[in-house]
């Protein structure tokens, strides 16, 4: 089954609001070898004039993935999962990401392009704070890889 190109366009529901913990912001910048103090000790993270722990710039794909679950787990999107590799990954900050933040994504379907025999869907997470304020827009491109790749 090939990739469905009606998906561009398509928006689906907000996922359920992730509250950034200052313990998550921590682990994932040991994860990512970000060693700047402000992701990990609040007080240099106030210094630097933030409320509290930020979070790595890649951190929103942690709030990202549940966006992308509901489009994979769309049943007439025609994307095997078993086939799908991350192509490309892109991140539009308003501001960062601190701990204590309750955020919301919604994602949006922008692109289905087949190139190779290979589809290729770009889709959009707008995350937004508690109080409705855009933080960041992910952007990603997953390659959902043909018959004969």
């Amino acid at each position: 089954m090939s990739v469905n190109p009606e998906l561009v366009g398509r928006a689906f529901p907000p996922a359920q609001p992730y509250l950034v913990g200052r313990e998550k912001v921590r682990e994932f910048a040991r994860a990512v070898f970000a060693t700047n103090p402000i992701h990990s000790d609040p007080d240099a993270a106030r210094t630097a004039g933030y409320a509290d722990v930020v979070a790595p710039a890649t951190f929103a794909v942690v709030v990202q993935e549940a966006t992308l679950a509901q489009l994979l787990a769309e049943p007439d999107a025609g994307i095997d999962f078993s086939r799908v590799v991350h192509g490309a990954q892109d991140f539009a900050y308003e501001r960062p990401i601190v701990a204590g933040d309750e955020l919301t994504a919604t994602l949006s379907v922008t692109s289905v392009k087949t190139l190779g025999g290979n589809a290729m869907v770009t889709a959009a997470s707008t995350v937004v704070d508690a109080d409705g304020q855009h933080v960041v827009t992910a952007t990603s491109t997953l390659v959902v890889r043909g018959d004969d790749a």
